[in-house]
């Protein structure tokens, strides 16, 4: 441990107005300023400050400023170079705020000039120089030659990536009762470091601790580990009256990422409401507070550097972005505690945390320099999964397709149209199917319709329909919006003795209305209570997907919160899903609409990229532009998707963009009126059964965009891999047709193999393929205005073109058939097995054709599939040489329709068996493994409606089969995974 005692310097005061005004800069009135008075008008004009200094050396120069918005002040010592010193707005010209930066002066006088030639500048109050003690650096290594070097005499550090210095001069600051900043007032800064071993994985926990000075203990913590390029850092506040509403771990007015193409800030939203949007903004014109996360990068060479907050149980986090006014450098300043009506929803500031307790502690935020910003950002999406993993189970079930019916028939909504709905998807599309062979027929606002008396009234219709789904092989859905009141009157609340009046969220003593809405407090007994209420009813009613929106009014800051230790949205937001997740019982999939973008992660398998896109070009480009900046959020969810699509009336060019933006973004959501005649069927009787589409629809994971400086704008293309396969989805937005010429090595591909492409748009239909064309390097393509392409490239010197896999059920059996466009040295593939999409075995061979240039078909009956269960297959193509490589995996159900509901699964300790409704008396559980071996049999005569658990710790891993029986003998069976 090293311990540095330092004392404090002695500081001068320069008051603004004692300088040398000159090109429009003038003197005005200020009463909140120090002696009453400030220069203004520093954006074309300029002060130069005389100072004079007993020895030369640097010193601490802290600006006292006024600025209704974020301005840039640049501080030019002696004549020099100029320090660009970003100034956060004050609170109004009247208010006054400082910031601190280093300046080398030398001994006697010296002259300091304060102005803007590229920008508005604030006023100035007056400047305070303190002398910086000696330095003395702790350095704090981590990565590949990379560093934090802190300096602990005067609170300041730099971070170097690969040794060169990205981040200088950054400090801390909290706001409590008072104010504390890590460079100013404290007389110890002492360096300790322990083993850290946590979800992250192993590294080093290195603390700075700040004491001294009549102020609260502060301590700067950072985390650093094996393997790792990126690192973590957080702010605590110890002591009694530690509790804070604002803390900065790092604000820095010189980030430089050394690289100058074309450098963006990109402003990443809080939710996906009111039609936001992400901004790749040019840094010159940058002046923005991001959502959770922001960057810096140059997307010419594509390094760049990620900052944001993996923790959001607590805070909501901004991270201030600014180049406007500035030339090489830019301002970062990350803060929790941050607000902002247009962008969080908030219409108060944040919420005070760590109340009555003696410390307090920041989110941790992670820091990360990369040599493309998109593996940033992709590694900062798995920081998040970490630091926050899901309260939800796991969905181990394919990836979901559905229609919604908000996409079109919205208040039309009825129980003959619902049917309607579920007949077509049965008879008209029936390749329209996801891996499980099934689809999700959700009904969304308006399913009051088929419920008379509403949230309290008849719901036999609501059953009927997913009864009926059910029947047709299909999954039924329900929406509901948990958090918010549309009547908007004091009434009884429904599941309660509540009234709506005592559970409506308040600021300033009124109810807070946010999209036609009055918020609830979702910590509020209430609430919960209705929560409980419609949940069960869902669940009563055989609901196997839920959709819920909304979900921001459950995050706003309130004057107060009615759960006691409750103090800021986000605190709310976790108490409210939670409390959310606990009635689902591991009963349904859960698919978000409107809410937050990195807090819901823990709460839903599924969510959208951006809300109400229907079937325009326009509403196309809208969720790509989500997708285009957000795709790194597949890290966070384990889907995420485009909103409906709708093809309606639209060209037939709207349509495959629209279905392609489904594509690009993870899932296939449709919402046609299919319960009446229109253009709308036909087309998708071709586009939803396109066998090339929905494979690699299947997959689940979004495309990553090439570029990134698209603006506000989306990308025109995207690109994504999957085993030997690589696919571009190219897009055109505009009015005329476009010729693309694509290179790609810049998509991610190699520059010099030649591939083998193919347009998988153009269907099953041989005739209609454009030729397997050759492409190295660049890949010229036209495509017609507001329409889109997807490609398929394979390097065409790989043995064998797999030109489809497909596998269904047939009776007792599993047919799979696939087809190759070509084959060199071909010996066989083998056929593999699984129940649970990872172990395979082996189950039949069938013998490849050598060499050849023509289409191959292949069959192959799979006679004993295992029954009551999803069977996984894939080919395993193998030379003669005995190189090979497997295909993508189908799968075929064969579940049972009465199979028993387990959860977790995969579990580890214990597994929940919910018990069948028309299930009585004793119980009698077998597990038995897949062989049919009896591992353990127990006899329950106790249970609740939720069930029983039975423990599961004591089995080895692996997958077992279990049975529930009652004395009338009704039976069910399921199987389960033990981690």
């Amino acid at each position: 441990m090293l311990v540095l005692v330092s004392f404090p310097s002695f500081s001068q005061s320069f008051e603004a107005e004692s300088g040398t005004l000159a090109n429009g800069a003038d003197i005005q009135n200020c009463d909140a300023c120090s002696s009453q008075k400030m220069v203004g008008n520093l954006g074309g004009g300029s002060v130069t400050i005389p100072v004079n200094v007993a020895t030369a050396g640097n010193y601490r120069l802290t600006l006292s400023y006024a600025t209704g918005d974020q301005r840039t002040i640049n501080v030019t010592p002696n004549g020099g170079d100029f320090i660009a010193v970003t100034c956060p707005a004050s609170g109004g010209w009247s208010a006054v705020a400082s910031i601190g930066v280093n300046v080398p002066l030398q001994a006697g006088n010296n002259s300091i000039k304060l102005d803007n030639a590229f920008g508005y500048g604030p006023n100035v109050d007056k400047i305070v120089l303190t002398p910086l003690n000696t330095a003395s650096i702790q350095t704090i290594a981590f990565g590949t030659n990379s560093r934090i070097d802190y300096d602990l005499s005067n609170g300041t550090y730099d971070v170097y990536f690969d040794n060169v210095k990205t981040i200088g001069e950054a400090f801390a600051t909290a706001n409590s009762d008072a104010m504390v900043n890590s460079t100013a007032g404290y007389t110890s800064r002492t360096y300790s470091s322990a083993p850290a071993n946590d979800s992250f994985g192993s590294g080093t926990r290195h603390v700075i601790t700040l004491t001294g000075g009549g102020q609260l203990e502060m301590q700067q913590v950072f985390y650093t580990y094996t393997g790792k390029n990126h690192f973590y850092t957080e702010l605590i506040l110890n002591g009694s009256g530690s509790n804070s509403y604002k803390m900065t771990p790092l604000t820095s007015n010189a980030v430089d990422i050394h690289s100058n193409g074309d450098r963006r800030g990109l402003f990443v939203p809080f939710d996906n409401d009111k039609w936001v949007r992400y901004e790749a903004k040019e840094i010159g014109y940058a002046n923005f507070t991001s959502s959770e996360a922001g960057a810096i990068y140059d997307n010419t060479s594509r390094k760049g550097l990620i900052i944001g907050s993996v923790e959001h149980e607590v805070w909501k986090t901004g991270v201030n972005l600014a180049g406007e006014g500035r030339t090489e450098t830019s301002f970062i300043s990350v803060i929790a505690g941050w607000t902002n009506e247009n962008v969080t929803r908030d219409k108060r500031g944040h919420g005070w945390v760590g109340v009555g307790q003696q410390s307090c502690k920041s989110p941790r935020i992670m820091v990360g320099y990369y040599g493309d910003w998109r593996d940033g950002f992709e590694q900062y999406g798995k920081a998040n999964a970490l630091a926050e993993p899901r309260y939800i189970f796991d969905w181990t079930a394919a990836t979901p397709f559905g229609w919604n019916s908000w996409g079109a028939i919205q208040s039309n909504l009825n129980l003959p149209k619902a049917k309607s709905v579920v007949d077509y998807f049965a008879t008209q599309v029936p390749a329209f199917r996801n891996g499980d062979n099934t689809l999700f027929v959700d009904l969304d606002s308006y399913w009051d319709n088929l419920a008379p008396g509403g949230m309290t009234g008849d719901f036999s219709q609501l059953t009927e329909f997913a009864n009926y789904c059910k029947s047709k092989g299909l999954k039924p859905g329900i929406y509901w919006a948990p958090f918010v009141d549309w009547g908007k009157s004091a009434r009884q609340m429904e599941g309660s003795a509540y009234n709506y009046e005592d559970v409506w969220t308040k600021v300033n003593g009124g109810p807070l209305d946010l999209d036609g809405a009055y918020a609830l407090d979702p910590t509020h007994p209430g609430t919960k209570a209705r929560i409980a209420y419609l949940i069960g009813k869902f669940k009563a009613c055989g609901f196997e997907m839920i959709k819920i929106d909304f979900l921001a009014h459950a995050s706003l800051e309130a004057d107060s919160f009615y759960e006691s230790g409750v103090h800021t949205g986000m605190e709310a937001y976790k108490a409210g899903m939670e409390y959310l997740t606990d009635q689902l019982d591991g009963t349904m999939l859960v698919y978000a609409a409107i809410s937050p973008n990195l807090a819901t992660g823990r709460y839903a398998h599924m969510r959208r990229i951006a809300c109400d896109a229907y079937k325009h070009i326009s509403e196309t480009a809208y969720t790509l532009n989500s997708t285009n900046y957000g795709w790194w959020q597949n890290q966070i969810y384990q889907y995420i998707d485009a909103d409906h699509i709708v093809f309606g009336t639209e060209t037939a060019g709207e349509n495959r963009a629209r279905l392609a933006s489904s594509i690009v973004t993870g899932t296939i959501i449709t919402g046609d009126d299919y319960a009446t005649d229109g253009a709308w069927k036909a087309v998708s009787q071709t586009l939803l059964q396109n066998a090339d589409l929905l494979n690699l629809a299947k997959d689940g994971k979004a495309f990553r965009p090439v570029e990134g400086n698209t603006g506000w704008d989306p990308n025109a293309l995207f690109v994504k891999t999957i085993g030997v396969n690589h696919y571009l989805a190219v897009f055109n937005y505009g009015t005329e047709a476009k010729a693309f010429s694509i290179d790609l090595a810049r998509a991610g591909l190699s520059g010099q193999v030649d591939y083998a492409t193919e347009e998988l748009f153009s269907g099953n239909d041989p005739s209609a393929k454009k030729a397997a064309v050759l492409a190295q390097g660049t890949l010229s393509v036209n495509v017609p205005a507001q329409d889109a392409m997807i490609i398929q490239l394979r390097d065409s010197a790989l043995p064998v073109t797999l030109a489809n896999f497909q596998a269904e059920r047939a009776g007792y059996s599993a047919l799979l058939t696939w087809e190759t466009a070509s084959e060199t040295n071909n010996k066989e593939f083998v056929i593999e097995r699984s129940l649970d999409a990872r172990t395979f075995k082996v189950i039949g061979k069938v013998p490849g054709h050598g060499d050849t240039s023509k289409a191959q078909h292949y069959a192959f009956n799979d006679q004993v599939p295992n029954a009551d269960s999803i069977n996984y297959y894939r080919l395993k193509q193998v030379d003669f040489d005995g190189k090979y490589e497997h295909s993508r995996i189908v799968a075929v159900k064969f579940a049972h329709e009465d199979s028993v509901t387990l959860f977790p699964n995969p579990g580890s300790t214990q597994l929940n068996l919910k018990v069948p409704q028309n299930f009585t008396g004793e119980l009698q559980v077998t597990v038995m493994s897949t062989d049919g071996k009896q591992i353990l049999a127990k006899k329950f005569s106790k249970y609740t409606e939720k069930g029983l658990t039975i423990s599961i710790g004591q089995l080895d891993k692996g997958i077992y089969l279990i049975s529930v029986a009652d004395s009338k003998g009704n039976n069910q069976r399921g199987k389960f995974v033990k981690n």
